[in-house]
């Protein structure tokens, strides 16, 4: 498994009730493979991983998994606080035919960079399926500091990171440290796919790419083909987007504007409340921008 290119990060389809809607999943994995993502990133920040029960989340992997049927690599969240409950959803999961796991740090209580690196070794020791690596010290409070990495990277199965620290340093630090090892860096902020592929990076997970899936495709397929005006004409269109993510808390105003061109994917779950309707308004000026 090569892992490179657009892998979207998923939005977790629901119904009016609240509940995983698995015909709006399905609508929505059609789209992404149709508009040519190279992998389908699930159980992540926009996937609201934080507020399914392990139940649920081992019912919708199995959906996603399905229903992509080996068209493209299906990424899966599971990552959490307790080493052993991560281990028990780890082994769900490989079970189920995940392509990789996608391993967010513990939250909520800060740890030490060793205690980091003991958590991430037993997971991997417990499965035979590749690791992604996840930071995202905004919303964790633990950071995966560049000597973790190194260490890290010499793991045979853990196989890469996703860096949404929002910092090209944070990247070209964890690129350098993994030199010479079969590892990937891939950049988790939508803002930074462009310079972060100029540096080494192989691709990005980006949650922009529920909406605008072809364009963010095209800031690496035109980056690849060697054609970096195109490429940095997209990365910069994506910011008509991003400028209304702020509009709601996460992931509520991303499945509305999915939602408004005809995939029902629903709400974000409570406590995130509905939009109010001025910031509906703009998700539409915005959607009629990219002609959606």
């Amino acid at each position: 498994m090569e892992v490179k290119g657009i892998i979207a990060a998923m939005v977790t389809p629901f119904d009016e009730n609240q509940k995983i809607n698995e015909a709006a999943t399905k609508q929505l994995i059609e789209k992404l493979i149709k508009d040519g993502v190279s992998g389908i990133f699930i159980l992540g920040t926009n996937g609201e991983f934080h507020v399914l029960t392990e139940e649920e989340k081992v019912s919708f992997a199995k959906i996603v998994i399905d229903t992509v049927n080996k068209r493209v690599p299906v990424y899966v969240g599971a990552g959490g606080n307790s080493t052993s409950e991560v281990i028990a959803l780890s082994q769900k999961m490989e079970k189920l035919g995940a392509d990789a796991l996608s391993m967010i740090t513990p939250h909520f209580v800060p740890l030490t960079q060793a205690e980091l690196v003991a958590h991430y070794k037993a997971v991997a020791a417990s499965v035979k399926t590749p690791i992604i690596l996840y930071n995202i010290p905004k919303m964790t409070g633990n950071n995966i500091e560049i000597e973790t990495v190194r260490e890290l990277a010499k793991v045979s199965n853990i196989i890469g990171i996703k860096d949404s620290s929002g910092k090209l340093e944070n990247i070209e630090g964890y690129i350098e440290a993994a030199k010479g090892q079969d590892f990937v860096v891939l950049s988790g902020s939508d803002s930074l796919i462009l310079k972060a592929l100029k540096i080494g990076a192989t691709g990005a997970i980006a949650a922009t790419a529920n909406l605008i899936t072809a364009l963010d495709v095209s800031i690496y397929e035109n980056y690849v083909n060697g054609d970096l005006e195109a490429a940095q004409k997209a990365q910069d269109d994506i910011e008509e987007l991003r400028a209304v993510l702020k509009l709601g808390t996460i992931p509520s105003v991303l499945k509305k504007s999915v939602e408004l061109t005809g995939i029902p994917v629903g709400p974000a779950r409570f406590p995130v409340a509905a939009l109010e309707d001025e910031a509906v308004g703009k998700i539409k000026e915005m959607l009629s921008y990219y002609k959606l």
